[in-house]
């Protein structure tokens, strides 16, 4: 898988831009905190970034260590490659979403007292963070306010509201946020010269746009492409479910309802993205909206009243949040467009 393969292994590597910088900084200063506390959407890097700066503390062979000028982890050393392989036993990586309760976190605690065996830090990586029992942050809280020199807490969470405020006021927080275009383009950019695919360039783009801001799900969408041969950004934009013979939203605005329900049970059964059609649908829908109230109608090419865009907006949205829990994934796009037809109609 592309997504594994191609994971950043050195600062340099790192393609969110602001992570990458602020890591690169904080190594320079040799003054890394003992506690990070890594924040930001699924698949923007936290963990790949956290083996990093584990990676680059305890590497025989950079400067962190007065070895050369580089920070980054060298990926060659006996201490780089048993961190890459996940052998190392200076660097524990625990899953709080299964490991949350009281005694995981006590025994973590107790092993965190050992010096380390080969690097110079040892270091625990903490996912999914805000799933840790209160008792269990409770017995964690005097470990993070007074730890050992030589070992270092890496937080990672997709829902800092959800950790106590005590345990947030004992780390250096890193916001990754969710992943800009502009860098998610350059990761698959980097994946594409590597793997020798010839990519043009508005396909990079309709890839990071639909991405969900995630460099994780770039690479999947860009992976996926590869391997049905849809490089070709028109069969790209159909196999995403983006397009098809003709827009589904002027069929809703100018047409009947059997015809918008024709459109989307063939655009289904030639496997059409649902999830896809709809995020396109409300990133036009919410265009139109912008200009029709601005009163700068030009390029609105839909015969829809500025209350009908609004009413679609909200049906389809609604739709988007209920396919996570139907059974059958088209239906609530298509309760949407029966709705919205009921009430234009009525």
């Amino acid at each position: 898988m592309y997504y594994l393969t191609y994971r950043p292994k050195t600062i340099q590597e790192l393609d969110n831009s602001h992570v990458r910088e602020t890591i690169a900084n904080l190594l320079q200063s040799k003054n890394l905190p003992h506690a990070l506390l890594f924040v930001g959407p699924k698949g923007t890097g936290k963990t790949s970034t956290a083996r990093i700066v584990a990676k680059a503390i305890n590497c025989l062979d950079n400067a962190y260590l007065e070895k050369g000028t580089s920070y980054d982890p060298c990926n060659k050393c006996s201490n780089c490659t048993t961190i890459t392989s996940g052998g190392s036993p200076d660097v524990v990586e625990q899953d709080a979403a299964s490991n949350r309760g009281i005694d995981e976190i006590r025994r973590l605690i107790r092993e965190s007292s050992f010096a380390p065996m080969t690097g110079t830090y040892r270091v625990y990586i903490i996912d999914e963070a805000h799933m840790i029992t209160p008792d269990a942050f409770n017995a964690l809280l005097k470990t993070l306010e007074e730890p050992p020199k030589s070992v270092i807490f890496i937080l990672a969470t997709t829902n800092e509201e959800k950790l106590p405020t005590t345990i947030i006021s004992r780390c250096l927080r890193v916001p990754f946020g969710a992943a800009k275009k502009i860098d998610i383009i350059h990761m698959l950019k980097r994946i594409a010269e590597s793997e020798q695919i010839t990519i043009k360039p508005d396909l990079y783009d309709l890839i990071a746009t639909y991405s969900e801001n995630s460099f994780r799900d770039a690479t999947k969408l860009l992976e996926e492409l590869v391997v049905q041969k849809k490089l070709d950004f028109k069969e790209a934009q159909v196999y995403l479910g983006i397009r098809s013979k003709d827009s589904l939203l002027h069929i809703i605005a100018d047409k009947d309802l059997k015809e918008a329900m024709d459109w989307i049970d063939e655009f289904v059964a030639s496997g059409g993205n649902v999830k896809h059609s709809i995020e396109d649908m409300l990133q036009k829908l919410r265009v139109y909206l912008v200009k029709k109230a601005t009163k700068a109608e030009d390029g609105v090419d839909i015969n829809l009243s500025m209350k009908e865009i609004t009413q679609l907006i909200k049906l389809l949205h609604e739709a988007y949040n209920l396919m996570k829990i139907s059974p059958i994934e088209v239906l609530p796009l298509e309760i949407a467009v029966v709705e919205f037809y009921n009430k234009k109609h009525v």
